[in-house]
Parts: C-alpha cells; sequence; structure tokens
C-alpha cells in the first residue's frame, strides 16, 4: 500500500490568499523557512496506477499536477482516479469534484448524511448530475470493512469521529452520527493506516484504531484552541469547529503520546498554526516527540509494527 499527501493544509491553504498572519506574511517576505502547501487530500493505491482520492480539495487540479502518478497517460483521455472517498461534506474537501467534471461517471463513497449535505445544503451532486454525474456509494457505520474494485489488497472501514457538520448543512447544529469519519484503511501485509483530518475528541473507537494503526494522520489544525482569536483571524475556537488543538492538557500532542511506536503525522493544518514555520519552537516540540508535520507530496509507504 502506499499514500501521497496531496494536500497538507486546512482551508484556505498555505500561505492563504487573504491573510497577513504571521505565518502567512512571513511565508510571502521569506523570512520564515516553510512549504507552501494546498488544502487537504491524500491518495491511495496498491499498485501505484490506480488511486483512491480521500477528499477532493479545491486545489485538486494543481494537485494531480504536481503528481505524474495520477496521470498515467494510457490513453488520449485518462487519470489514474479510480474513486473517492469523502470523509465529511466540507467545502475544502468536496469542491474539487468540480474539477473533475469533464471525465466518466464519479465513484463517490460516503456517508448518507453526507451525501444529504451535497444534495441539498450545498447540492454538488446534484450540478454534477449535467456533466459527469456521480455514482454513490453509501459507507456503512456498522464497522464493517469495504472495499473498492480496481484497488485490489486495500480495505477501508469508517469510524464515526466527533466533529462538525459544515455550515451549510441542515444539521449543523444537531450533528447526526456520519457527518465525520476517520479511516481505517489495511493493506495486504496488515499494514494499517488511520487517517482523520478533522477529529475533537479521542474516544474508545478511535482509540482502538490507533492501537491497530502502524501510520496514524490526524487533525493538526490548530496549536492551541484560541488560536484564530489571538491572531485577530477569527472568533471561534478550535474545539467550536470541531478540531482538537496539539497543545495543553490532553491535547493532540499529549494524546499521540500514548503511541510512540506508530508513525504519528499531523494534517489539515491551519495557515495560523506556528508548526508551518520549519525553526518555530512549537515545531521542535514535535520533533523531540517523534511527531511529524505532512507536506504537500509527502509519500507513505507503511510498515506493520508487529
Amino acid at each position: 500500500m502506499r499514500i501521497v499527501v496531496l494536500g497538507a493544509a486546512a482551508g484556505g491553504g498555505f500561505p492563504q490568499w487573504n491573510c497577513n498572519c504571521r505565518n502567512c506574511s512571513g511565508f510571502r517576505a521569506g523570512t520564515i523557512r516553510a512549504k507552501r502547501r494546498t488544502q487537504s487530500s491524500i491518495a491511495v493505491s496498491s499498485n501505484s496506477t490506480d488511486w483512491v482520492l480521500i477528499n477532493t480539495s479545491p486545489d485538486v487540479l494543481t494537485q494531480l499536477a504536481q503528481t505524474p502518478l495520477l496521470q498515467p497517460a494510457r490513453a488520449i483521455r485518462d487519470t489514474g482516479i479510480n474513486s473517492i472517498i469523502l470523509v465529511d461534506g466540507q467545502i475544502d474537501h468536496t469542491v474539487g469534484l468540480f474539477m473533475l467534471r469533464e471525465g466518466k461517471p464519479l465513484q463517490v463513497y460516503c456517508t448518507p448524511s453526507v451525501r444529504e449535505d451535497l444534495t441539498t445544503g450545498n447540492p454538488v451532486f446534484n450540478v454534477l448530475s449535467s456533466y459527469c454525474t456521480v455514482n454513490w456509494h453509501p459507507i456503512g457505520l456498522d464497522g464493517s470493512k469495504f472495499t473498492i474494485a480496481g484497488i485490489e489488497g486495500v480495505t477501508f472501514r469508517a469510524i464515526p469521529v466527533e466533529s462538525k457538520a459544515p455550515p451549510f448543512s441542515p444539521h449543523r447544529n444537531q450533528p447526526t452520527i456520519g457527518d465525520n469519519i476517520g479511516l481505517m484503511i489495511e493493506g495486504s501485509e496488515g499494514e494499517a493506516v488511520f487517517y482523520s483530518p478533522g477529529l475533537s475528541e479521542i474516544d474508545s473507537a478511535v482509540a482502538a484504531c490507533m492501537d491497530r494503526a502502524d501510520c496514524i494522520m490526524v487533525d493538526g489544525t490548530f496549536w492551541t484552541d484560541d488560536e484564530m482569536i489571538q491572531q485577530g483571524v477569527g472568533h471561534k475556537r478550535g474545539m467550536e469547529i470541531g478540531h482538537l488543538a496539539q497543545s495543553g492538557p490532553g491535547g493532540m500532542l499529549e494524546q499521540l503520546g500514548r503511541w510512540p511506536k506508530a508513525r504519528r503525522i499531523l494534517i489539515h493544518i491551519n495557515n495560523t498554526n506556528p508548526i508551518l514555520n520549519d525553526d518555530s519552537a512549537e515545531r521542535h516540540e514535535l520533533e523531540r516527540a517523534g511527531i511529524e508535520v505532512a507536506y504537500d507530496g509527502m509519500e507513505i509507504v507503511p510498515r506493520r509494527l508487529g
């Protein structure tokens, strides 16, 4: 099994187009050492030719251009994209579907509640019915594994996680199971990856997945819960929008300390997060803990820990 990080940033990317926070202005001025990052998405394959996209960000065309593996060029019109899994209905995970409208029908796997959001509050699927169309494959929430034709030797399992439905969702303030999922991704040699870019709580089901995982790729959105407030770029705390901060008691950094043998990677990183600065004290703290920060183009070939 092979995983490529197509985009490692949260909504807006890094630097964000209209933001002049310390990170964004420092990147443009060349006064901090950091990598440009597009909005969050990964791709999974078992043969390095046929790929499952997990989320399709608004930056998908840039991501495809930067990832030749996803354009095998076997015919006059071709793509390495076999199918798409959506872990939620957020704009930064779904708008890229519009960019893929010139091809064959899109094979999209998501939960019933995400499908509802994408046919009502933000009717992406309805719009695409006039172009390539969407073939919806429901993701069950009973803990059973599912496979995708053409992606041999890889299984997926949805884990409902605590987070938030999108702001446009009819049930934004009445969460339903399936609004947000993490994914257990397992390869033919028993290797396992737990992926959850939006995560506000590590409950017993999530902890059990992390116990099993050889690689943990989880929410790296904010360093502190009040990060956007302190920097003057927003008025909401991280937990209000479904993200567990890395620092502080019970934060992601402390939580990930429970799995020291697994490869641990933070993804979906907000432009305000100081860990984007390679030389920041916060980045060094992660490095001392053995926790990595995802970047565009990062490749992961998970190996069984034993």
